[in-house]
């Protein structure tokens, strides 16, 4: 390909231009994936000849409206936009400065000003554009995890230290979830959410159970990663679980297009995590999830409470535990 044919090329593509004397590399960000890694490892999706740079130090990850998100993986000397360091995820502008080590590229996310976005000449809000991607229906669980009191840490724990720790959790929970036949949707902060598609016939135990065992290795990650830190109190996390129907189809247009879930399903997934502390548990199961879990007989570990979800008008039932009785759980289901 000539260089004129690449600069048309990316015209038209989010991407990574590597800055620096005598330099003229672009890192096109391409459709197909959601998510790129930057380190010195072999294994990344963008290698760094960096002395400076982590092995695994940044991944790129592409959200469904087209955003892209830094995250740093935990590096030894930081991830920096525009001259700060990044304690948590942080979407990109166009035209940012991205320093990784001593390795410096301006993020570029083109606007596709020549492409005519309603051919037709019919009148079409941008709503009504925006839904009709989302045509399929289909059966999903979705998991949101979320960092206990993480304001509290930013505010008592060095940015470095900080930056390292959270970096390092959403690497390996991403790397976990990856695992288990999932990937990470949405960063939400200090949050993650991430979806499993189910068939028509509806949810298996052993798919449930698949998500649980994510969920558990999750937690388990944590409090290796609490250990290893001299944080001011041990990290915590708390879960949401649900299962149900949502709408999910490629949103956005062109080379942004990402595959996502919207509805009932979501939000209250994000609803019953934040059940977690009023209810004083660890993990909170939408009724759904618990029918289809239900088989492999998890009375004794799973305790059932009626919550004032926020924004639904009648009390939810759902199924709570705590980490060490998903634990003990998991483990007789595999005698």
């Amino acid at each position: 390909m000539t260089f004129l044919q690449t600069v048309v090329q990316l015209h038209h593509t989010p991407y990574l231009k590597l800055l620096g004397k005598g330099s003229s590399q672009f890192l096109p960000l391409t459709s197909g994936k959601n998510y790129w890694t930057l380190g010195r490892s072999e294994d990344n999706n963008f290698v760094l000849k960096d002395q400076w740079a982590s092995r695994n130090h940044a991944m790129l990850q592409r959200m469904e409206h087209g955003e892209f998100f830094l995250i740093d993986l935990g590096s030894r000397n930081g991830s920096f936009i525009n001259g700060r360091r990044l304690t948590i995820p942080v979407i990109l502008k166009d035209r940012d400065l991205i320093l990784l080590g001593q390795t410096e590229f301006e993020f570029h996310s083109p606007v596709l000003t020549d492409i005519d976005p309603n051919p037709s000449g019919e009148d079409q809000d941008s709503e009504s554009d925006f839904t009709a991607t989302l045509t399929v229906r289909r059966l999903i669980s979705v998991l949101v995890v979320d960092i206990r009191d993480f304001t509290v840490l930013t505010r008592r724990l060095d940015e470095r230290i900080l930056s390292e720790v959270i970096g390092r959790w959403f690497r390996h929970a991403g790397e976990i979830i990856r695992d288990h036949g999932s990937w990470v949707d949405k960063y939400i902060g200090d949050a993650i959410m991430a979806v499993w598609f189910h068939g028509t016939q509806g949810v298996s135990p052993q798919e449930m159970l698949r998500i649980c065992q994510a969920l558990h290795e999750m937690y388990r990650m944590t409090m290796e990663l609490s250990d290893a830190y001299p944080l001011p109190f041990p990290l915590r996390v708390g879960a949401g679980l649900n299962t149900g129907y949502a709408m999910v189809g490629n949103t956005g247009s062109g080379g942004t297009a990402d595959y996502t879930a919207l509805g009932d399903t979501v939000n209250a997934a994000f609803r019953l995590e934040s059940s977690t502390k009023q209810l004083g548990v660890d993990v909170a199961l939408g009724e759904a999830t618990y029918k289809y879990l239900s088989r492999l007989k998890p009375e004794k570990n799973f305790d059932q409470y009626r919550v004032n979800l926020k924004g639904y008008d009648i009390p939810t039932l759902t199924y709570t535990t705590t980490f060490e009785s998903l634990k003990i759980f998991l483990e007789k289901t595999s005698e």
